[in-house]
């Protein structure tokens, strides 16, 4: 089926080469999105006691699974779509020639994430044209993050606004059959062991920052992010992974755990095989091809969201982290934003890998549930703002 102008409202969007800072308060770069697309959310329910439990890793292989699930759907007709990686689920924004299709493929994934995890992955959508007509906003824009990479950014609340919907009314997808065709899980790569920050005792921190009046979000978020330039440096230097850190891990429980999520079941020929390519797959990483990926993978690594709220992992020093906090308690005060912020002593790695050459994208998280529990502290906050 080939796409429509409609479906590629997305993928024919400019990408900007200029600092985030600079791009949250240019308005003309920023474009509202189709009336006819649909906000797309999967969440696993009860991930705080999940990651609490020891099983965060778990619950961002779920999350990253949804991902997989959902892009490869879009893969198929050739169709970019934004989407936003959050530790315990996801958020895509999709044409309605895709709603079906990756509906089906996220039921499919939920129902294989209950038999094989016991966790509860919610799904559910909203349409942007509802949305709209509750007064809820969804600008998007792209940005130029390194060489070969770029990130959608978001502003508005409505995907905030979805979010709080689909759990407050729990408007799940129906636990409908997903029949016999076969769920696309190709490309998911879970296989890196947890990887230390670039300096030795630097640590690991897992922010959320959401902006009080959503009138005044690009400039909130602006403040927020030029004092995480000032204080850290540039993106490329603060992120928490470096080639020099990484491990791969052919250990039979983490390969079964991808496993599980991939096919849905147990396979004892793709269990072997799997630890095979891992094993070989440490001795091609040490040839030119291999270590050209790997810079790549570094590159190509999404510690930077913008989906309505800033959402970003981090490496630094204490003194850094503890000048940022300063800083936000700071604002915070102002009444301009809220925050919530996990420190960790090093990250996790879930991967997406359609080829080795340039479609592969690498989402990373604090290693003990660091967006998860940042969104609890976040929580909190909200919670009592709102009783106050």
């Amino acid at each position: 089926m080939s796409a429509s102008s409609n479906d590629l409202f997305y993928s024919r969007l400019p990408v900007n080469a200029i600092p985030l800072s600079d791009l949250l308060l240019e308005e003309h770069l920023f474009f509202k999105v189709p009336n006819n697309w649909h906000v797309l959310i999967t969440d696993v329910k009860n991930s705080t006691k999940a990651a609490m439990d020891g099983r965060h890793q778990t619950v961002n292989l779920v999350a990253t699974g949804s991902i997989v699930a959902a892009l490869n759907v879009a893969l198929k007709d050739n169709i970019h779509v934004p989407f936003f990686f959050g530790g315990d689920g996801a958020t895509f924004i999709i044409p309605p020639s895709l709603l079906d299709a990756t509906l089906t493929a996220l039921q499919h994934h939920r129902e294989n994430t209950r038999k094989n995890f016991d966790l509860d992955l919610r799904v559910g959508h909203v349409a942007v044209a509802d949305l709209y007509a509750e007064g809820h906003d969804l600008k998007i824009s792209k940005l130029k993050t390194s060489n070969i990479f770029n990130i959608p950014v978001l502003l508005g609340d409505g995907l905030a606004h979805a979010e709080r919907k689909i759990k407050d009314s729990d408007l799940n997808y129906p636990d409908l059959s997903v029949g016999n065709e076969e769920l696309d899980m190709s490309g998911m790569h879970c296989r890196w062991d947890k990887i230390k920050p670039p300096v030795t005792d630097n640590e690991v921190i897992s922010l959320l920052v959401i902006a009080r009046e959503n009138e005044k979000q690009s400039s909130a978020f602006k403040k927020v992010m030029e004092n995480i330039d000032a204080i850290f440096g540039s993106q490329e230097n603060r992120k928490p992974i470096s080639i020099n850190r990484l491990r791969m891990v052919a250990s039979f429980k983490k390969i079964g755990a991808e496993m599980r999520t991939r096919l849905g079941s147990f396979n004892t020929w793709y269990m072997l095989r799997t630890w095979m390519t891992t094993v070989l797959g440490k001795v091609y990483f040490r040839t030119k091809k291999g270590k050209e990926y790997l810079y790549k993978l570094v590159d190509m690594s999404d510690t930077l969201v913008i989906d309505g709220k800033i959402n970003t992992v981090i490496t630094g020093t204490k003194e850094q982290r503890e000048k940022l906090h300063e800083v936000l308690e700071a604002l915070e005060q102002q009444e301009q934003i809220l925050f919530g912020l996990h420190v960790s002593t090093e990250s996790v790695m879930s991967c997406y890998v359609r080829n080795l050459e340039d479609q592969h994208v690498h989402f990373i998280d604090g290693a003990d549930g660091g967006y998860t529990k940042a969104a609890g502290v976040l929580k909190k906050k909200i919670a009592l703002l709102q009783k106050a």
